[in-house]
């Protein structure tokens, strides 16, 4: 297979970074080392080329209307000009893709979803909206998405021009240079940060001037251990089609409220009767590295569920990770988790693992 790849590749390469299969693009999983990029987006500004994820615009007359009975969240929650944390649901319960739906407007929502799951969100709301007026496009081609994260974010877009006042989970379209962008107050590592939407024509500019303003380019591999110290759920390990949002603890993100939604039935009734497993955190009690699919047991021996996500944090120089484990695990147990045959001690906990500071 011909893995794609972004208009930053030459970047990528020109910087040695180390490339591999993500999604099917090929993206930059480290440059430095993931230590030394995990730790200058905790402590500086860390910049990420996620330009592999989809980009779709939902529109037409009562578009978010209609996006609202499909998508788990509520839409009305938000106004134009704010985004949201959201999900599509299958009509069995389980989770087609987690993404941010960005309100231009009542006629308007542009979608953020997952590189692997980009074209089958797109299938699925094409399907949902033949004979309705909306209109569903694949706008990813020749777009770029940018994630600048860190404490230092805010400054360091002031520094190239842009502005970087919005609230949390805000968004503004400017222009930059003479390109249009749009800007939001978002991220995944649990940092002040923000993520640039710009086309082709732009985006080498605009990553050479963050570097070169400070900005240290990060992988995927920093992106991983900074979304796992914060418990945020990735798809095809907290999520699937056969992990429901209920079992990942993610009612925040459901509107219950709304007379529908797809899945809805099955959701609700899973709220009621309770979910045979919950997503929780844990810690290494002593030097153990957690991954997935590695059993955990209680100090019987019995089976308790399986780590979804693990990793070394380097933030708390310590193994931890996330699971799904029956109901009647408790936050401070502590469980077994058989790494490479040996039963190590973990001790339950609920995320995040350290301070957030998105806000």
């Amino acid at each position: 297979m011909t893995l794609r790849r972004t208009a930053l590749h030459d970047r990528h390469i020109a910087a040695q970074a180390t490339m591999a299969d993500f999604g099917g693009w090929e993206m930059p999983i480290e440059y430095l080392g993931t230590l030394a990029e995990h730790a200058a987006v905790r402590e500086a500004v860390g910049i990420f080329d996620v330009s592999h994820m989809g980009l779709t615009v939902v529109s037409g007359p009562g578009a978010t209307n209609w996006l609202n009975t499909v998508l788990a969240n509520d839409l009305d929650r938000i106004d134009s000009g704010q985004a949201q944390y959201t999900l599509m649901c299958n009509d069995s319960g389980g989770v087609i893709d987690d993404l941010i739906a960005y309100r231009m407007s009542d006629e308007e929502v542009m979608l953020i979803p997952n590189a692997a799951n980009s074209d089958e969100v797109v299938g699925t709301l094409l399907a949902a909206a033949d004979a309705t007026d909306v209109t569903v496009t694949d706008a990813r081609e020749g777009m770029n998405i940018l994630a600048v994260q860190g404490p230092s974010s805010a400054e360091l877009l002031a520094k190239v021009g842009i502005a970087p006042e919005l609230e949390y989970m805000t968004f503004r379209r400017s222009q930059w240079k003479g390109h249009e962008i749009t800007v939001c107050r978002t991220g995944y590592t649990g940092e002040r940060g923000f993520e640039i939407i710009i086309p082709d024509v732009g985006v080498h500019d605009l990553w050479d001037a963050l570097v070169t303003h400070g900005a240290t380019p990060a992988g995927l591999g920093a992106r991983d251990t900074l979304r796992t110290e914060m418990g945020y759920p990735l798809h095809g390990h907290e999520l699937s089609p056969d992990i429901s949002p209920v079992q990942a603890k993610l009612n925040w993100a459901i509107g219950w409220d709304k007379p529908t939604f797809k899945g809805a039935s099955v959701l609700r009734a899973e709220r009621e009767r309770g979910p045979e497993r919950i997503l929780l955190g844990l810690q290494a009690v002593d030097r153990a590295i957690p991954r997935p699919d590695m059993q955990i047991f209680d100090a019987d021996d019995q089976p308790l569920g399986v780590i979804t996500s693990g990793t070394f944090s380097p933030t708390l120089r310590q193994g931890i990770g996330l699971a799904l484990v029956k109901p009647s695990v408790s936050d401070a147990d502590v469980v077994f988790v058989d790494v490479r045959g040996r039963r190590l001690p973990f001790r339950i906990t609920r995320p995040p693992f350290v301070t957030s500071h998105v806000r």
